[in-house]
C-alpha cells in the first residue's frame, strides 16, 4: 500500500515538473508598458505586436521579443555655434516612445537600442542647424520661440524613424566667458543709464517746484503790495496784532513766563514777561 503511495506521488511530482516546463516553452507573459514581437523562424518577424496577458507560442518554432513602449526620458547636449560666432553650450530634455505599430519595423532597420542610436544623433544635428539660425541674444530674448522651432523640427525627424517625442525641452543654455561678460557690462551700463535718467527727472521735478514756489511768492508780495496801496499801513497793523495774539497763546502754556502789566496812567507803559525758571 505504501509503495503504491510513493509511486503515485512521484507520478504526480514528474507530471507537475513536466507542466512547468512545458508551460514555459508554450506560454509567455506581456507585463503593462510592454509589447511582445513574435519572431517566427519560418515566417520572419510579425507586424502585428502582442499585447499584455498570457499568450501561447510554438515552441522552438517561434521567439517572443519584448519592447517597452514607455515615455522614457533622454539628455540631449549639443556645443555649436549661433549666427554671430559665439559659442553656446545647450541641453535638451526629450521624452521618447516607439510607434507601437511600427515595433517590427524597428527592430528590423534600427535594433533594440533604437533610441540609443537615433536621438543622439538626430537631436544634435536639430540643435546645431536652428541654434545657427539666431543670433545669441535672440536664444535669451525669444528662448519660448527657439524652444518651439527645436521642439517642431526634432518631432519630425524622429518620425521618420518611427520615434514619437512626447516633449522636448531646453534644460540649459550657456555661453562663452566672452560673451557672458558683455552681458554683464552691458546690464551694469543699462543701470548705470537708468540712474542717470532718474537724477535728471528729479532736477528737472526740483526745478519746476522752485519755478511754482517762485511764481507764488511772487504773486503774493503782488497781492499784499496792492493791498497795502489801497488800505495804506492797516494790513501791517493786523499781521501784527495776529502775530502776537499766536505769541500770546504760546507764551500762555508755559509755566515759567509770568506778566507783568505796564504801570503808565493812560496804559501807555511797557508790559513785561518774566521767564522764571523752576
Amino acid at each position: 500500500m505504501l509503495q503504491r503511495v510513493l509511486s503515485a506521488t512521484t507520478t504526480l511530482g514528474t507530471a507537475a515538473i513536466v507542466a512547468g516546463v512545458a508551460s514555459d516553452f508554450v506560454l509567455y507573459d506581456v507585463d503593462a508598458g510592454q509589447r511582445a514581437v513574435i519572431f517566427d523562424k519560418f515566417r520572419g518577424l510579425q507586424e502585428t505586436p502582442v499585447g499584455e496577458g498570457t499568450h501561447f507560442r510554438i515552441p522552438f518554432v517561434q521567439e517572443v521579443r519584448m519592447v517597452d513602449i514607455r515615455s522614457r526620458p533622454r539628455s540631449i547636449s549639443s556645443v555649436t555655434g549661433t549666427k554671430d560666432l559665439q559659442m553656446v553650450n545647450i541641453s535638451l530634455r526629450v521624452l521618447s516612445r516607439p510607434e507601437e505599430s511600427a515595433l517590427a519595423k524597428i527592430l528590423k532597420t534600427i535594433g533594440s537600442d533604437f533610441d540609443e542610436r537615433v536621438l543622439p544623433v538626430i537631436g544634435n544635428e536639430v540643435l546645431k542647424a536652428v541654434v545657427a539660425q539666431h543670433n545669441a541674444e535672440e536664444l535669451l530674448s525669444k528662448r519660448a520661440a527657439v524652444s518651439k522651432e527645436i521642439r517642431d523640427a526634432l518631432i519630425e525627424r524622429a518620425a521618420k524613424y518611427d520615434l514619437i517625442l512626447d516633449d522636448v525641452a531646453i534644460t540649459h543654455l550657456t555661453f562663452g566667458r566672452e560673451f557672458s561678460k558683455a552681458i554683464e557690462n552691458k546690464q551694469v551700463a543699462q543701470q548705470e543709464a537708468e540712474t542717470q535718467a532718474y537724477v535728471v527727472m528729479k532736477s528737472d521735478q526740483e526745478r519746476k517746484a522752485a519755478v511754482i514756489r517762485a511764481e507764488g511768492e511772487a504773486e503774493a508780495a503782488e497781492l499784499i503790495s496792492k493791498a497795502m496801496a489801497q488800505a495804506g499801513n492797516g494790513l501791517i497793523e493786523v499781521r501784527r496784532i495776529d502775530t502776537a495774539k499766536e505769541v500770546a497763546q504760546l507764551l500762555s502754556r508755559n509755566q515759567n513766563v509770568t506778566f507783568l502789566p505796564g504801570g503808565g496812567k493812560n496804559g501807555d507803559g511797557s508790559n513785561i514777561l518774566l521767564n522764571v525758571g523752576k
